[in-house]
């Protein structure tokens, strides 16, 4: 960390180099609105420094890198088209109209030109222009035009319709030009852009990387010109790119498409469709662990498992209102109850049915399908609940985003007053069940609405409790929490709760969402103790999110390597000769009536191999017997990392693996198992 105190001495009105010479300082905060290092402020404006290292310093470095890695595409081919290049989480990336598509040995070429505009030293300069100003500056550019024409000219205001990374371009309320300027004071390349960047193309230092070519249509629509999208990384330093790259690494590694294949645990057949998953017996084994162990832990908490259809009529959700705002993801219609007489003339008309996108007005009928008391409030139900969602093709990823997915959904009614204690209870649970699954590493992100008050409906005495409610809860907890203005549900806040995983990536895993909305459209009611007929408030609560989603999450987690109770097999025997597989084949015997996934390879593979295949496959624990295990009533153990433990007697190897798989324990290695 630099000294970030601004030196005493300094005369206003002052730039960003006289404020903070230290070289971690890229950039200001002037009012709270981000600024280049080189904007002049006076005295009694609020300023911070921006670091490199900062969310926002590491951005400005990757859009700077951005511009740099345009400007090289374009000292290569002159005619190459600029479209936006924004900075992306871990990195950045710049859209080109080319007249043909980059190559490996382009993208070397490029990446040294890169490395000459940052030698350089060329100097980021700010300008702000006028829309007539910018067409004439950018005439050779069709697609800036397009840009300034939404954002300066008649369709000025709509900045948000562009495309996704547009906001890097334009958007803040004026229109900017940023110079790049060579030591000798001209200027070489030009770019719009909104701007913060680095006062110099030599902050960039050497911790970047070009990774890889893209096609995509300009503005996101397959009606628009492809492009080519070229991706980079940029950090502060080369030892935190050669540690991200390490991690991309690991990632590639512990892929779960990759996994699911060398374990033969799940696949998408062609023949099926896209996004549409089998569990093959393995992975469908692993899966049942997860539901069964989920199952057993919900009815102890008082939930109750129901059991809804997969298709409704049009008329539920239009109801519940997802055919109004969620339409362009759900399937198509499916006619049914048309009649027809002899002739095929049609007597009766048929009507629309959808595959389910969502559960919970499935749910709400339940709750609707008789008068309700305040005694029997809350109602906890919840249901492994298949739903189909119409996700575009390009957006599929393995078992993380599917077409067809099951949701450990739940929904809970409760009155206005049991809000805060059964929020509270809820979170307790997922966080205790996702402690099952070895996960430990949680926070909070709490979803508020923002003053835009058209935005959200619901009275503001609503939003009060309801948010004041889930801070509470939140605070409580202990957790890391991050507040979110604007993030919220139109009708009501919610708390996402993420967990970093083994090679710290954050995913988003449990929902829970306050909302009054549904009981509304649907009229729910109760009788409170007074007599009078009330509102009940609903909890939406998804613990796994999807049942497949986070079977992927897990499975990258331990990179395939479950713990012993998650292991499809969980102890493979393995005879030394022969004449030893019938004293395993008792051993294995017992291991069975105890409850344990145990076999005997009687394949014709040598012990050796036999090892091998078996470590392959992630099992975790292995026996082993020979002459002298045999005479002496025992086994051997070996483990995934190589490690044994030797002479171990059977009665205690059966408590010891018993114990394993109770205490949901991780072994990998001999000390893990004592």
């Amino acid at each position: 960390m630099p000294d970030a105190a601004i030196p005493s001495d300094v005369a206003y009105p002052a730039d960003g180099f006289a404020l903070f010479p230290d070289r971690s300082v890229v950039a200001l905060r002037v009012n709270g609105e981000l600024k280049d290092l080189a904007t002049t402020v006076e005295a009694a404006d609020v300023v911070e420094p921006v670091l490199v290292s900062s969310p926002d310093g590491l951005s400005i470095l990757r859009h700077s890198a951005a511009h740099v890695l345009a400007q090289a595409v374009q000292r290569i081919d002159p005619q190459a088209d600029l479209g936006i290049g924004p900075p992306i989480t871990d990195g950045f990336y710049y859209d080109f109209g080319v007249a043909d598509p980059f190559t490996p040995e382009d993208l070397k070429a490029i990446q040294k030109e890169m490395e000459r505009i940052i030698r350089e030293g060329q100097r980021f300069v700010r300008r702000v222009v006028t829309p007539e100003e910018a067409r004439a500056e950018l005439a050779g550019e069709p697609f800036k035009l397009e840009l300034v024409d939404l954002a300066g000219g008649p369709g000025a205001g709509r900045a948000g319709e562009v495309a996704e990374g547009a906001g890097a371009e334009i958007g803040a309320g004026e229109l900017t030009i940023y110079d790049n300027v060579n030591r000798d004071g001209e200027t070489v390349w030009k770019d719009l852009c909104r701007g913060p960047h680095l006062p110099s193309t030599r902050l960039i230092g050497n911790g970047w990387a070009l990774q890889r070519v893209a096609g995509a249509y300009w503005r996101g629509s397959e009606k628009n010109p492809q492009l080519q999208r070229i991706y980079g990384t940029a950090w502060p330093s080369k030892d935190e790119l050669r540690a991200y790259q390490h991690r991309l690494e690991e990632a590639a590694r512990r892929d779960h498409r990759k996994l699911g294949r060398e374990l033969d645990l799940f696949s998408f057949p062609d023949e099926i469709g896209s996004g549409l998953s089998v569990w093959h017996p393995r992975g469908g084994l692993v899966r049942g662990e997860m539901e069964q162990h989920a199952r057993r832990r919900h009815i102890a908490d008082g939930y109750t498992y129901v059991y809804t259809p997969h298709i409704s009529k049009e008329d539920l959700f239009l109801q519940s209102n997802h055919l109004v705002t969620y339409k362009e993801g759900m399937f198509p219609p499916i006619v049914m109850d048309e009649e027809r007489d002899a002739e095929g003339h049609i007597t009766k008309q048929g009507q629309d049915y959808y595959l389910k996108p969502m559960n919970c007005p499935m749910h709400i009928l339940i709750y609707k399908e008789r008068a309700r008391s305040y005694r029997e409030l809350p109602m906890r139900l919840t249901e492994n609940g298949t739903v189909y969602r119409y996700e575009l093709s390009g957006a599929l990823h393995g078992l993380t985003r599917v077409r067809g997915f099951t949701q450990d959904d739940a929904h809970l009614f409760v009155t206005p007053e049991q809000l805060e204690g059964e929020v509270t209870k809820v979170l307790e649970f997922v966080i205790s069940m996702l402690r099952d699954f070895g996960l430990e590493d949680f926070e909070l992100e709490l979803s508020l609405r923002d003053d835009e008050k058209d935005k959200w409906i619901g009275s503001d005495e609503f939003w009060e409790y309801s948010t004041e409610a889930l801070r509470s809860v939140a605070v409580a907890s202990g957790l890391k929490l991050t507040e979110a203005p604007g993030e919220a549900a139109f009708y009501g806040p919610k708390i996402d709760l993420k967990t970093t995983d083994a090679i710290g990536r954050v995913w988003q895993l449990s929902t829970v969402q306050v909302d009054p909305n549904l009981p509304e459209r649907f009229e729910l009611e109760y009788t409170d103790r007074d007599g009078e007929k009330k509102r009940p408030i609903m909890i939406h609560r998804a613990l796994f999110g999807s049942i497949e989603r986070f079977f992927a999450i897990l499975l990258e987690h331990y990179a395939g390597a479950f713990p012993v109770w998650l292991s499809p097999v969980q102890v493979v025997a393995i005879p030394v000769a022969e004449e030893y597989a019938d004293y395993l084949d008792g051993i294995v015997a017992q291991l069975r009536d105890a409850g344990v996934r145990a076999e005997v390879d009687h394949s014709d593979d040598r012990m050796q191999k036999k090892i091998r295949t078996h470590t392959t496959q992630k099992v975790p624990l292995m026996l082993i017997a020979g002459e002298q295990d045999r005479a002496a009533g025992a086994v051997s153990f070996r483990f995934r990392d190589g490690s044994q433990e030797n002479g171990v007697p059977v009665a205690d190897a059966v408590r010891r693996i018993r114990a394993a798989i109770d205490t949901h324990a991780l072994v990998n290695a001999a000390e893990d198992f004592a």
